[in-house]
């Protein structure tokens, strides 16, 4: 039962927070209020079983603890506003999914311009995609308490501020728009290589980050880095089904069947490069969609590497050298592809350079050396799926 309500908190959160955010106009509130329905499933959904609606039941009891906790704490006029706003939701028996979605308002909430730049990302990571703390800590390369503090502090400046809960009008628009698209890339990344538990994959999150992007394109046709990321997260995810083995490890993409892939999210993901390219403003996103759409398209390897400087010229972040490194790699120049990647800095914490590390030091056969860089990934990362992929390759260099 602990995994259907895990199922539930990822499949539901985010929608649950958007509905008592709109009603309550107060982010911490709602938020609180969802945890505490959370909590209560934990307890009675074991005793009782599944509801039948499991996400309507969510939202009405969120719903039941915001009134309790309204009552005890506000002043009689906001009660009376806020209780009737609430008491209007449906009842557990109800379809939510009859309410408007605010899943996009509380996209543009969280990232507001007067929330500090880090602090606009992992606030919407937490509220729209369900992350913990503890995960979007690790998708940060920081540590968990000061992601806890950088969350509390998001959470009181939207109130303090009074930021409102809204989709901003047309002219506000392109000033949320870079955090906002970091918002979506961060959420579908979690959900295409899991940083946490034993799935590699959460499919829900991938769902939710390309459904959020088609949202974005029909309110922001005209912005060629929304379908430039939209392109990327459909190139991305077509590769879904082949990602994964029969008993759930890691297949990597030069091993993957391509029979797997889906064909009309690689064919979707084309047309909107398309369109992104034909507006004639290059961006970041643009690019690794490029770069996904040639490896969707079996190009030559050197074309990839000539994306990936082109993208380095864009971003030279060391997450970027690193993909540019492996790369370089992989279409021939090993041992140069591990020289880039021993002049990269800031990443010495992060599990995935030392994994290619030892793919590298494995392709030149120099076992001792890729065993030693396998252990150091195997103490960093956090995921049960790349744990055993890890421990594999380790034993095969030992």
């Amino acid at each position: 039962m602990q995994q259907d309500v895990e199922r539930v908190f990822r499949e539901e959160w985010g929608h649950a927070v958007a509905i008592l955010t709109r009603v309550l106009g107060d982010l911490e509130l709602a938020e609180d209020a969802v945890q505490d329905a959370f909590t209560t499933a934990l307890e009675r959904w074991p005793r009782e079983g599944l509801p039948r609606t499991p996400g309507a039941w969510i939202v009405t009891t969120a719903r039941n603890r915001a009134i309790d906790r309204i009552r005890r704490e506000r002043v009689f006029q906001q009660k009376a506003a806020l209780i009737g706003r609430l008491q209007d939701l449906p009842a557990e028996e109800d379809d939510v999914s009859a309410i408007p979605d605010e899943r996009l308002a509380l996209v543009f909430t969280c990232c507001h311009p007067a929330l500090a730049a880090e602090g606009r990302v992992a606030l919407t990571l937490r509220e729209v995609g369900g992350l913990t703390t503890g995960e979007i800590a690790r998708a940060f390369l920081v540590a968990e308490p000061a992601m806890a503090q950088r969350l509390v502090r998001a959470k009181r400046k939207i109130r303090s501020a009074g930021i409102p809960f809204r989709v901003p009008p047309d002219h506000l628009l392109p000033e949320r728009l870079r955090s906002v698209l970091a918002v979506l890339y961060l959420v579908f990344n979690e959900g295409y290589a899991a940083t946490a538990g034993s799935d590699h994959v959460r499919a829900e999150l991938c769902d939710e980050a390309i459904r959020l992007g088609k949202l974005l394109a029909v309110l922001m046709p005209d912005e060629a880095e929304v379908l430039g990321l939209l392109a990327l997260m459909l190139l991305q995810d077509s590769r879904r089904d082949a990602r994964v083995g029969a008993n759930g490890e890691i297949v990597l993409l030069e091993d993957q069947d391509r029979s797997l892939w889906d064909e009309r999210r690689i064919d979707e993901g084309l047309r909107m490069l398309d369109r992104a390219v034909s507006l004639r403003r290059r961006g970041p996103y643009q690019l690794q969609a490029a770069i996904a759409a040639a490896h969707a398209e079996d190009r030559p390897k050197k074309e990839i590497v000539a994306l990936y400087e082109a993208l380095a010229m864009l971003d030279p972040s060391p997450v970027v050298r690193l993909n540019h490194a492996v790369a370089v790699a992989l279409a021939g120049d090993v041992d140069e592809g591990l020289e880039l990647l021993d002049g990269i800095e800031g990443l010495d914490g992060y599990h995935l350079l030392h994994a290619a590390r030892a793919d590298l030091y494995r392709r030149l056969d120099r076992h001792n050396e890729a065993a030693d860089s396998y252990r150091r990934a195997l103490e960093l990362t956090t995921s049960d799926s790349e744990s055993r992929f890890l421990e594999r390759r380790l034993a095969e260099v030992s």
